[in-house]
């Protein structure tokens, strides 16, 4: 377990009631609209990527694998962001999806 999810699953247990609305939030969010499983988790993804999220970036990588996306359609996130983020975003998202998908190899 990542030192992120473990401080996550701390602050759950020292604030239950906190941390259930920020996950209903979530929960709520991804009813709201049309997308589902894998393009809500890649999009999840891009945008932890485009906000230079690492920990973000990290969590949306596990959730994409969860969801079911091929660490190909993971990798692909990474480079669509060269000609709107620029190669060195591009680059760091490839390695913090790295992070993760080495993790899992």
């Amino acid at each position: 377990m990542t030192q992120q999810r473990e401080f996550y699953q701390r602050m759950k247990q020292q604030h239950p009631e906190l941390l259930g609305a920020y996950e209903a939030l979530g929960e709520a969010a991804r009813k709201a609209g049309p997308l589902e499983g894998k393009t809500a988790a890649l999009v999840r993804l891009a945008l932890s990527v485009a906000a230079e999220l690492e920990g973000g970036s990290h969590s949306a990588v596990n959730k994409a694998i969860d969801a079911g996306c091929t660490p190909e359609e993971i990798r692909h996130v990474a480079t669509l962001a060269v000609t709107t983020l620029g190669f060195p975003a591009m680059v760091r998202a490839r390695a913090w999806i790295e992070d993760v998908l080495g993790k899992k190899a």
